[in-house]
């Protein structure tokens, strides 16, 4: 599971990883290596950017590592992953149109890949849902669920993982104070927390909710 690192920083073999499952996803698709390089290189750099401390190329293996483990559980594995490389593209903590942006990109990125038309569409709603990780009617509905709940898994982690993607978070939005920051955080933590359920699917809920409900009242203890 995630560790946090700094922003801009990831290893050769972290990068091998990435290239594979990439390459592998778009072999049905892609016309040209160079292409599929192309757009590779743009995800890493996206990823790598030095702002990011959480959202970077190590949230993209973990929620990868994720697909391949519940890949029996997915009708559509190919949408998931895209959606996965491209739900978080463009990433700036003070903007909040960046989900739009990354759904955008993503149908431009994948209409040159020749991606069907109906998965790009499932795949620009599964990127959209993650502003509230609400999910939406739409093609492989099963599967957004799933997708929703890889995006929020490290919110059920052990404490100690839990508390580094805390600052992380933190540190992505260094540029505003505390008092700032705080109440933002809070409101987030609260909503979160007076949902039924934080996860999804069945799988989820067994595994994360109850650890994940704790973290969030021990952040919000941290935060007063």
């Amino acid at each position: 599971m995630y560790h946090p690192t700094l922003g801009g920083t990831f290893s050769s073999m972290l990068r091998s990883e990435l290239s594979d499952l990439w390459l592998n996803l778009i072999v049905p698709y892609y016309q040209s290596a160079d292409k599929a390089g192309e757009l590779f290189e743009e995800i890493l750099n996206s990823y790598s950017e030095k702002s990011r401390h959480y959202h970077t190329c190590e949230h993209l293996k973990d929620l990868l590592q994720l697909s391949v483990e519940y890949g029996h559980r997915l009708e559509n594995v190919e949408v998931v992953r895209f959606a996965i490389f491209y739900h978080d593209i463009v990433y700036k903590s003070s903007r909040s149109d960046n989900e739009i942006k990354s759904a955008a990109l993503a149908r431009s990125r994948l209409g040159e890949l020749n991606v069907f038309e109906d998965q790009i569409e499932a795949i620009e709603k599964f990127i959209l849902c993650t502003k509230r990780h609400q999910p939406a009617e739409c093609s492989f509905q099963n599967d957004l669920l799933y997708f929703l709940d890889f995006d929020l898994s490290i919110l059920g982690t052990s404490p100690d993982v839990y508390d580094g993607y805390a600052r992380a978070i933190r540190m992505e939005y260094k540029q505003f104070p505390d008092f700032l920051y705080k109440p933002g955080r809070k409101k987030i933590l609260k909503r979160l927390l007076q949902k039924p359920f934080i996860f999804k699917t069945a799988d989820f809920k067994a595994k994360y909710e109850e650890q994940a409900k704790k973290n969030l009242q021990n952040e919000l203890i941290l935060l007063s």
